[in-house]
C-alpha cells in the first residue's frame, strides 16, 4: 500500500478493518454532543472525517502524509467545499470538543506525555480523546520472533518497539494512562482482560479534566 488510493481501497474492503472502524465511529458519535467540532488526528484518507461531517460535526483533519492528504482532498471534496471538513497544516487550532485518532496513529509516537500535553491545549475541558491502538498482548502476533523477544519488556516497562522501519511502538494501557496525566483520565478501555489478547486493536477513551 504505497499510495493513498491503495490504502483507501484496502481499508474499505478489509472486513476486519471495517468492523474495527465501525465500532470506533459508533463510540465517537455516541459521545459527541450535537454539532460539536472534532479534530481527526492522523486522518488518513478521510474515511472517518466524512462520516463525522455527515452527522453534523465540523471536522478538522490533520494528516502528515502527503499521499494520504491528497486522497483525502479528493474523497472529501464536497465536505471541504462547504467547510464541513477543514484540512490543517498542523494540529494546533482553536478548541474542539473531541479528538479522535483511529488505527494506531498514536503507536507512531514514543513520547505520549508530550503528545497528550499538546492535546490538552486543543480539547475543551470535559471533552475527550478517543484512540484505537495496537494491543501489545495480541496473541496473533505471537508467531513473530520480535513479539516473543519483547515479552519481558512488556511485563517490565509496558512498552516495546516493533522491528524494521515502521517506527511503530506497542504500549500497555497503563503506560498510556500514565502519560495522559494530569490532563486526561482514562474513562473506558475496550476490550478488557483476555480480550486484549484476542483483539488486535484496543480503544482508549480519555476525558479532559
Amino acid at each position: 500500500m504505497h499510495t493513498g488510493e491503495q490504502y483507501h481501497e484496502f481499508m474499505l474492503t478489509s472486513q476486519r478493518d471495517r468492523r474495527v472502524r465501525d465500532g470506533f465511529q459508533k463510540m465517537a458519535l455516541d459521545l459527541l454532543p450535537a454539532g460539536a467540532d472534532v479534530l481527526d488526528f492522523g486522518a488518513g484518507t478521510g474515511i472517518d472525517a466524512k462520516v463525522y461531517a455527515a452527522r453534523g460535526h465540523r471536522t478538522f483533519v490533520y494528516e502528515p502524509s502527503e499521499a494520504m492528504r491528497a486522497h483525502l482532498a479528493q474523497y472529501c471534496h464536497d465536505e471541504i467545499e462547504r467547510n464541513a471538513v477543514i484540512i490543517l497544516s498542523r494540529p494546533v487550532i482553536r478548541k474542539v470538543q473531541a479528538l479522535t485518532a483511529n488505527f494506531a496513529v498514536l503507536n507512531h509516537f514514543e513520547d505520549h506525555a508530550s503528545l497528550f500535553e499538546g492535546f490538552s491545549r486543543v480539547v475543551d475541558p470535559g471533552g475527550f480523546v478517543l484512540a484505537s491502538m495496537l494491543s501489545p498482548f495480541y496473541l496473533g502476533d505471537a508467531r513473530h520472533g520480535w513479539w516473543r523477544a519483547n515479552l519481558m519488556n512488556l511485563v517490565g516497562s509496558g512498552h516495546y518497539p516493533s522491528p524494521g522501519e515502521s517506527h511503530i511502538h506497542r504500549f500497555a494501557p497503563r503506560v498510556v494512562v500514565r502519560a495522559a496525566k494530569p490532563h486526561f483520565r482514562l474513562e473506558r478501555l475496550a476490550p478488557r482482560g483476555f480480550g486484549l489478547a484476542t483483539q488486535l486493536y484496543m480503544f482508549l477513551l480519555f476525558r479532559r479534566v
